[in-house]
């Protein structure tokens, strides 16, 4: 039931947070740029995890030796939110997609080389199936140009990402409140953002009743929900698992660009969405699939052996 729950919760966490677009779009057609929007995002986001905690009760203490981990948890985050923003600005959004989410890759390796785990043959034909499936859905046309600072960049953002999801998975804030660490992640997410935007353009006002509206919605769902998931995912079935459902990210964008915003769907996104959805069913009965092959061998391999 536990590992149930965990694919559940990674799942919930790549589809909330795949939604990004739905609420991201409208605010940049109306012209506010990538710095206000995730000052405001992660602002109103600490705002709704503070009443919801507060309407549960539940504590807002922590260990003064907490605070260096909630500082290099929230450096990761917004690393990754920042290098991969700035990466647009050398390549296509697709190829920049598919780069980040090389993170699954990031999250394996972290985790052999700080911590000894090997991940099973089937999470890495899982992994690679579901890169391929994700550069399907975001390269297209001649969106393969780039140059090697973009790539370094936005390499950065995938190892920020996984190093977050592989800290939360080891660190003693590992069995810590979803919401709580979510909240403090968030406070230190939301100072970077605003020095950020500080010393850029500046924070710009919202332009209007809808765009509230649309931050709102922002903050809550691609950011509380996905970030209180991704915390309960790790706890339940680990980082690399996790890692690896986050495939359904792009699929989530995919299908919102075609079904909200009347985007082409085209044979080679279906195509990549097939293989995503092949990578996520392997990560969800990879011990069924080892336990089967293991019986199967047993009973075919010679006596003698």
């Amino acid at each position: 039931m536990n590992s149930l729950k965990g694919f559940f919760y990674g799942l919930a966490t790549s589809v909330t947070f795949g939604l990004i677009p739905l609420f991201t779009l409208p605010l940049m057609q109306k012209g506010m740029m990538f710095d206000s929007i995730l000052f405001y995002r992660f602002l109103f986001a600490t705002f709704a995890l503070g009443v919801m905690m507060k309407v549960k009760k539940e504590s807002f203490h922590i260990e003064l030796r907490d605070i260096p981990l909630f500082l290099l948890l929230g450096l990761f985050y917004t690393g990754s939110a920042m290098f991969l923003f700035w990466g647009y600005g050398f390549m296509g959004a697709g190829v920049a997609t598919t780069l980040h989410f090389t993170y699954p890759v990031f999250v394996t390796m972290l985790m052999w080389m700080l911590f000894r785990e090997k991940a099973s043959w089937v999470t890495w034909v899982a992994i690679l199936l579901a890169v391929y499936g994700v550069s399907e859905l975001s390269l297209k046309g001649d969106e393969l140009s780039f140059d090697v600072s973009g790539v370094i960049i936005v390499l950065l953002s995938a190892v920020c990402y996984a190093s977050y999801i592989v800290a939360v998975n080891k660190s003693r804030l590992h069995d810590m409140n979803g919401r709580k660490l979510a909240f403090y992640v968030f406070i230190v997410s939301t100072v970077m953002f605003a020095v950020k935007a500080l010393t850029n353009q500046g924070i710009q006002p919202v332009p209007d009743a809808v765009s509230v509206g649309n931050l709102v919605l922002l903050a809550v769902v691609p950011t509380v929900i996905s970030n209180i998931t991704l915390v309960l995912a790790v706890q339940h079935i680990g980082g690399t698992l996790t890692s690896v459902l986050g495939a359904m990210e792009p699929v989530t964008a995919v299908c919102i660009g075609a079904l909200i915003f009347g985007e082409s769907f085209t044979a080679q996104e279906a195509w990549g969405i097939f293989l995503i959805l092949v990578a996520v069913t392997l990560i969800v009965l990879t011990k069924t699939i080892q336990k089967t092959l293991s019986t199967v061998v047993r009973k075919i391999r010679p006596r003698h052996a």
